[in-house]
C-alpha cells in the first residue's frame, strides 16, 4: 500500500527513482510523483493512474536534473486520485517537500493550527499537514532538520514512513518511521531508501531496518541515525539474500500466473528448510518444546492469510488435539479479549507489514501472551516483534492477490500442528512418519495439478459472463472455499460468496436460480455425502453445479455439469491442493475479462493502515 523511493548520490536521480517505483507497483496505487534537487533547485512532477505516465512526463526521468530525489506512488486515504493529491507535497515557498506511506489521525487537529499560523493548504491530503508541521517547527525553532521532524513526531498520532528533503540541506534526504516500513540501503557513494526491499536490490543488497520511532540522515557519504529524542543510535547493516529474478516476470503474460506456477518450489523449500532427517525443526525459530506445551492456540490474520488459519484450526484440532480460536486481527485488538492460561498467539502475514496482525501482535504481548508469526519477509516488522518467528520461503510475491504464499503458510502451519502432536502426545512415532510423508508430497500434487490446465481455461472462457457464484463445502473444504471465493473476487470482480454447505438452507438458497454457478467441493470422507446432497439441492433449483474432489471419487453428471479431481492425499492437507484449481480459475476469468490481473482495482498488496 502506497510506495516510498529515495536516492542521494552520483547518478542521475529521476530514473532511479522510477525504476525502484515500477518496482514497488504491486504494493497498489492510483498516482504517482517524484521530486528530484537540481539546479534549478527542487522540480516536482506528478501523474494520476498508473507510473508508465510518469515515466511518459519525464522522459524516463531523464528531464530532470539532479541527483537527489525522492518519488512516491499514492493509494488514496485522504482526498481522490488526482495530480494534485498525489505525493510528493511542498511546503509553499519548497522549504520543504515529503513523501508519505500511512494515515495521519489527527490531521485535522493539526491542519486548525497549522490555518491558525497563517498556512494554507492546496490539497485534501493528510500529508500536506505533515509537510507543513515540519516547515512551522524548522522555522520555528531553528535547531535543524532532525529537531523539525522529531518534534512532528512528538505530535502525530497515526502511522507513518516518510521521506523528506529541505531547501537549505541540499545534500541529504531524511527519513523517520512509525508502524509503517522503511528502509535504507547503501553502496559507495550512494544511499537509497524503500518501502520495500525490491525497490533498491537492483543497486544495492546492504541494508538497515529503520526501527518504530527512528529517523536517518542518509548523504553520500553514509547514513546517520537517531531516537526520537534526536540522540544518534548505532544500527547494524543486514545483507539481503533475497533472488533479485523472483521479481521480474520472464516469459510470463502475469506474475500471479508465474506465482501460481512457483508453488511446487515455494512449498518444497520452505518444508526442506523446516524438516531436517525425517523430523520436523524449529530451532532456527527458537520455537522451544515450552512453546509447544501450550494449551491453547488463538491464530490471528487478515484476509488470505486468515483463510489459512481456518484450514490449520481444523488441521490442528485434528491432528494435535490442542483447543484452536481463529480472530481477524482487525477485529482482535478492540475486543476485550480474554486470553487463557498457557495460550500461544500465532500471527500470520506475508508482508509482515500488516497493520492490524502487527497491532494484534503487540495486544498480546501486553497481556504477557507467547506470540509467534509466520512470515515471509525478513527483518519486518511482525517477525522483529514477535517472540518467535518461522519464515515461509515462497520469494517474493509480487502480484496483489497471494497464491505462493498462502501455500507456503499452509505448510508450515501443517508442521506446526505435526510437532504440537510430537509434544503432547497426540500421535506415535509412525503416524507422525506418514503425515510428514504426506506433507512431503504437497508439492509434487501441486505439480500434477499444474501439467493440465486446460479444463479452467475452458471453464473461464464458458462462464466469462457470469454474475454469481457460490461456493460450499464442509470443513477443511469449506475453508478452502473462502480463499477461492476471495481470488475470484479480487482479480475477476465477479461476486462470490462461500458457504458452509450446511448453511444454504438457512436463507441463502434462496439466491440460488436458473444459471447461478456453484462449486462445491468435496474431500471430508466424513460428510462427503452430506455435501453431495447439498449439491442435489441447488442443481434442482436450476443452478449450474462444479464439483471438486479427489481422483476416483468424480461426481456423477446427474450431480455436476462438470468435476475437476485432485490428486489423492490425507484430506487433513487437502486444503493446499484443493486451492489451486480456483487459483487458476480466478486468473484466467481475469484474462478473458481484459482486467489487470496483478493490480486489481483499489487493492493493495500489503496494508499497512488500518
Amino acid at each position: 500500500m502506497c510506495g516510498i523511493v529515495g536516492y542521494i548520490g552520483k547518478k542521475q536521480a529521476g530514473p532511479i527513482l522510477l525504476d525502484g517505483l515500477s518496482r514497488l507497483e504491486y504494493r497498489g496505487y492510483d498516482s504517482a510523483g517524484i521530486a528530484v534537487r537540481g539546479k534549478r533547485g527542487v522540480e516536482v512532477v506528478k501523474s494520476k493512474g498508473r507510473l508508465a505516465l510518469l515515466v511518459e512526463k519525464t522522459d524516463g526521468g531523464k528531464s530532470l536534473d539532479g541527483t537527489v530525489g525522492i518519488g512516491h506512488t499514492r493509494w488514496a486515504t485522504h482526498g481522490v486520485p488526482n495530480e494534485t493529491n498525489a505525493h510528493p507535497h511542498c511546503s509553499a515557498d519548497k522549504n520543504v517537500t515529503v513523501v508519505h506511506n500511512g494515515i495521519l489521525e489527527n490531521y485535522r487537529e493539526l491542519r486548525q493550527k497549522l490555518a491558525a499560523n497563517g498556512y494554507k493548504f492546496y490539497s485534501e491530503t493528510d500529508t500536506e499537514v505533515i509537510v507543513n508541521l515540519i516547515d512551522y517547527y524548522y522555522k520555528k525553532y531553528k535547531a535543524g532538520p532532525v529537531d523539525a521532524i522529531a518534534r512532528f513526531m512528538q505530535r502525530a498520532r497515526g502511522a507513518y514512513a516518510i521521506a523528506v528533503m529541505f531547501r537549505k540541506y541540499a545534500g541529504a534526504i531524511y527519513v523517520a518511521r512509525k508502524d509503517s516500513p522503511m528502509i535504507v540501503g547503501v553502496a559507495e557513494g550512494e544511499a537509497y531508501v524503500a518501502s520495500d526491499v525490491p525497490a533498491i536490490l537492483k543497486h544495492t543488497r546492504t541494508v538497515y531496518y529503520i526501527d518504530n520511532l527512528e529517523m536517518a540522515c542518509l548523504t553520500r557519504k553514509g547514513v546517520s541515525f537517531y531516537n526520537a529524542d534526536r540522540e544518534p543510535i548505532d544500527k547494524e547493516a543486514v545483507t539481503v539474500e533475497m533472488d533479485a529474478s523472483a521479481a521480474d516476470k520472464e516469459e510470463w503474460q502475469h506474475f500471479m500466473i508465474k506465482e501460481i506456477h512457483e508453488q511446487p518450489r515455494a512449498v518444497r523449500n520452505t518444508f526442506d528448510r523446516y524438516v531436517q532427517d525425517g523430523k520436523v525443526d524449529f530451532s532456527e525459530a527458537e520455537l522451544t518444546e515450552e512453546d509447544l506445551r501450550c494449551k491453547h492456540i488463538v491464530i490471528t490474520a487478515c484476509g488470505s492469510a486468515y483463510h489459512v488459519g481456518i484450514v490449520l484450526q481444523y488441521v490442528i484440532e485434528r491432528i494435535a488435539r490442542v483447543p484452536v480460536r481463529v480472530e481477524l486481527a482487525s477485529e482482535f485488538r478492540y475486543r476485550d479479549f480474554l486470553f487463557e492460561p498457557d495460550t500461544l498467539v500465532v500471527a500470520i502475514s506475508q508482508s509482515g507489514e500488516t497493520a492490524d496482525t502487527l497491532a494484534a501482535v503487540r495486544e498480546a504481548k501486553a497481556h504477557g501472551v507467547k506470540t509467534l508469526a509466520v512470515v515471509n519477509v525478513q527483518g519486518s516488522s511482525i517477525a522483529r516483534e514477535a517472540d518467535r518467528t518461522v519464515f515461509t520461503v515462497a520469494g517474493p510475491e509480487i502480484a496483489v492477490a497471494t497464491t505462493k504464499a498462502y501455500s507456503a503458510q499452509l505448510v508450515v502451519g501443517y508442521l506446526l500442528a505435526l510437532e504440537l502432536a510430537r509434544v503432547h502426545g497426540a500421535v506415535d512415532g509412525t503416524e507422525y512418519t506418514r503425515l510428514l510423508s504426506e506433507v512431503a508430497s504437497v508439492p509434487d500434487k501441486i505439480a500434477a495439478i499444474l501439467s493440465d490446465i486446460s479444463s479452467y481455461q475452458r471453464f473461464a472462457a464458458e462462464h466469462v459472463n457470469m454474475h454469481d457464484v457460490f461456493m460450499i463445502g464442509r470443513g477443511i473444504d469449506y475453508a478452502a472455499c473462502m480463499e477461492g471465493s476471495l481470488k475470484l473476487k479480487e482479480v475477476s470482480y465477479v461476486h462470490t460468496e462461500a458457504y458452509a454447505a450446511g448453511e444454504l438452507k438457512h436463507g441463502t438458497i434462496s439466491l440460488i436460480e436458473k444459471g447461478t454457478v456453484v462449486i462445491g467441493i468435496l474431500t471430508q470422507s466424513g460428510v462427503y455425502e452430506k455435501t453431495a446432497s447439498n449439491l442435489e439441492e441447488v442443481k434442482s433449483r436450476g443452478a449450474s453445479v462444479v464439483g471438486i474432489t479427489f481422483e476416483g471419487h468424480a461426481l456423477g453428471s446427474e450431480i455436476a455439469s462438470a468435476c475437476w479431481t485432485v490428486p489423492v492425499i490425507d484430506e487433513r492437507f487437502a486444503a493446499s491442493l484443493l486451492v489451486v484449481p480456483l487459483q487458476l480459475v480466478s486468473y484466467y476469468m481475469s484474462v478473458q475479462l481484459g482486467l489487470d490481473v496483478d493490480k486489481p482495482r483499489n487493492l493493495a498488496k500489503s496494508v499497512t493502515v488500518e
